[in-house]
This record gives C-alpha cells, sequence and structure tokens, in this order.
C-alpha cells in the first residue's frame, strides 16, 4: 500500500469514526451538541495542517521552478523572479483563507462552563 493510499484510508476511517461517535451519542440533543464542537475543533487543526501543508508544496515547487528557470536562463532572472512572487503571494492567499475559515469556526465554540452547562442540565 502506498503511503498515499494509507494516508487517505486512514483519513477516512477517522471522519466515519468521528461520524458514527457523534451519531451514537446518549440520544440527548445536548450530548450531541458536545460532539459537534469536538468536531469542530479537530476538523479546524486538521483543515489548517493539510493547508499549511499543500502550502509549503506549492512554494517549494515554485521555488524549485524559478530556480531551475534562473539557472537556465540567467538573463530572464527579473522576469522569472516577478512572476514567483506574485505565484508565491496567491499559494499564501489561500492557506490565509483557510486559517480565516478556521478562525471563524473556532470561535464558534461556546466557553467550556457553557457546554458543561448544557450538557449536565
Amino acid at each position: 500500500m502506498t503511503k498515499k493510499r494509507f494516508i487517505g484510508a486512514l483519513t477516512g476511517i477517522l471522519v466515519l469514526g468521528m461520524a458514527s461517535v457523534s451519531l451514537a451519542a446518549d440520544g440527548s440533543a445536548q450530548a450531541a451538541g458536545l460532539w459537534i464542537y469536538f468536531g469542530i475543533a479537530i476538523a479546524c487543526g486538521f483543515g489548517i495542517g493539510v493547508a499549511a501543508m499543500g502550502c509549503g508544496v506549492g512554494m517549494g515547487n515554485a521555488i524549485n521552478g524559478a530556480m531551475h528557470g534562473t539557472a537556465r536562463n540567467p538573463e530572464a532572472s527579473g522576469k522569472i523572479m516577478t512572476t514567483m512572487i506574485i505565484g508565491l503571494a496567491l499559494i499564501e492567499s489561500l492557506t490565509i483563507y483557510a486559517l480565516l475559515i478556521c478562525l471563524l469556526m473556532v470561535f464558534k465554540i461556546p466557553a467550556f462552563p457553557t457546554i458543561i452547562e448544557k450538557v449536565f442540565h
């Protein structure tokens, strides 16, 4: 089994496992709400990690291509550098969008005493 398939299978198992745990809650709406907040926290951490990893790989590929292009044609280094900087800014903006979405979701989670009060009362 390749590394990509293993990671894909593990991700699928985690997602389905979290869904089954949230559906198998005590049957009370409050306990299910607690699992939703737990799922939001896990998904935000996982989402920003994947976004940062993708950003790092994309930036590495862009810089690699720019360095190879500059090595083959040093006279075009100015144009290559400009294009690379614009590309890196666009790649970084996707990570910033993922961070923004994660922050919006995390700030939707209420304070811990509020969650405990809803679950036990």
